[in-house]
């Protein structure tokens, strides 16, 4: 497995890889169209801040992380706005591997932390539970 700076050439076949993956249980996800899903890639590309990291393994991309480096106050962190591993490798340590390879580029960028949000008691909690994150106490999510 390779990890790589996620580039435009990659679009396509991480599309085919997000909508694959959320359309799926638990997340049962449904898109207008697969442009709606590649406009999404290309917006979050086109930002200044993006920072994006594709895993490949044999066959092509096997997961994927979309975010962007967050300034504050004490320095750069990473956002992870989406991310997935192919479904069929997901329970496989593919994930925590890939989460570690992120780790060690963004320290290399500079940046010191990693933050995301994930929906309450689905298989994503324990995931990032299991690969040391923590929930913010006092933290909410606000959405209008």
């Amino acid at each position: 497995m390779e990890i790589m700076k996620m580039s435009r050439e990659h679009i396509e076949e991480c599309v085919d890889l997000y909508i694959d993956v959320f359309t799926k249980a638990p997340w049962n996800d449904t898109y207008e169209s697969r442009g709606q899903v590649s406009r999404f890639f290309r917006n979050h590309m086109a930002n200044n801040y993006f920072v994006g990291y594709v895993l490949k393994g044999q066959g092509g991309i096997i997961a994927l992380s979309i975010g962007m480096k967050k300034p504050w106050i004490n320095g750069a962190e990473y956002y992870i706005d989406q991310f997935c591993v192919r479904t069929d490798l997901q329970g496989k340590g593919v994930g925590s591997c890939f989460l570690k390879l992120i780790e060690d580029e963004i320290r290399k960028e500079q940046m010191n932390a990693i933050i995301l949000s994930t929906e309450r008691g689905f298989p994503s909690e324990q995931f990032y539970l299991k690969n040391g994150f923590k929930p913010v106490d006092g933290l909410i999510t606000f959405i209008k």
